[in-house]
């Protein structure tokens, strides 16, 4: 299990990009202004559903290597090549339903323009990331273990606590990182935290601003920061007109409204 020395270590946090160029690049000098960032961590889901897949490649391979890429599940589709499934489906969707055609035609589109090295980038992402600093025990995933397209409960949070405190006698808290939900999310039981940012460049909850996170962990303390970030949400969806990636004129509800709207597209 990897560890990181020092008084104090702070994680900036990046998560469900999904192809918004736009919203990564405000994200970045937001990271790069903050003060003592020690690792960058992004939970996946880069660059499907978006209309800059390879400029979000190029973005994120010019990162420093204190860098942890985690794979999501639309990264792992495209590995997949989930387009070449009989019937392919996402998320329990209804394979006819042309919501989930078109979000497969999607997938198909953005591994094209990624080509192979973008396959391979995405290949060489961790599935998670642990890390264990002056007591707390942090846990870093898209999703959950083995389930990239549901996160835990919080239940399931607790029992993944209790499991990981017998191998981890040492550690004293415990905090639980996802992505995925585009929701942000700050739960609590005990010495138990289970954390969601929201989304980087394709929120649901009704907020255009993108998110990015700022975990610091100094001895006995943990301070964590939101930062709700404008970016220029008309050019992203102007680029998305231009560019017509499948699926874009749900993508450009989703931004507007910052909240899934498949209902206003005919």
């Amino acid at each position: 299990m990897p560890k990181v020395d020092g008084q104090s270590v702070t994680f900036a946090i990046l998560t469900d990009i999904h192809g918004n160029i736009f919203a990564l690049d405000k994200a970045l000098e937001i990271i790069e202004r903050h003060k003592n960032v020690d690792r960058i961590i992004c939970l996946g889901d880069n660059f499907s559903l978006g209309s800059s897949p390879m400029a979000v490649l190029k973005k994120l391979q010019q990162l420093k290597k204190n860098t942890v890429f985690i794979r999501g599940n639309h990264d792992r589709y495209l590995v997949e090549g989930i387009w070449n499934y009989d019937r392919p489906t996402i998320e329990g969707m209804d394979p006819d339903d042309p919501v989930c055609i078109d979000i497969i035609a999607n997938e198909k589109w953005t591994a094209e323009q990624l080509g192979d090295a973008g396959l391979k980038f995405i290949r060489n992402m961790k599935m998670s990331y642990f890390v264990s600093i002056h007591g707390t025990y942090i846990d870093f995933t898209h999703a959950w273990f083995g389930r990239d397209e549901l996160p835990p409960t919080l239940e399931e949070a607790k029992k993944w606590r209790d499991h990981e405190q017998k191998k981890h006698s040492q550690a004293s808290r415990f905090i639980f990182v996802h992505g995925h939900t585009h929701i942000p999310r700050n739960e609590y039981f005990g010495n138990l935290q289970v954390f969601c940012q929201g989304s980087t460049g394709l929120p649901f909850d009704e907020d255009q601003h993108g998110a990015v996170a700022f975990l610091k962990i100094r001895g006995d303390s943990i301070d964590l920061d939101v930062n709700r970030f404008v970016y220029d949400h008309q050019a992203a969806m102007n680029h998305l007109e231009e560019v017509k990636p499948p699926f874009y004129r749900n993508l450009c509800s989703t931004i507007k409204y910052a909240g899934i709207r498949n209902d206003l597209v005919e």
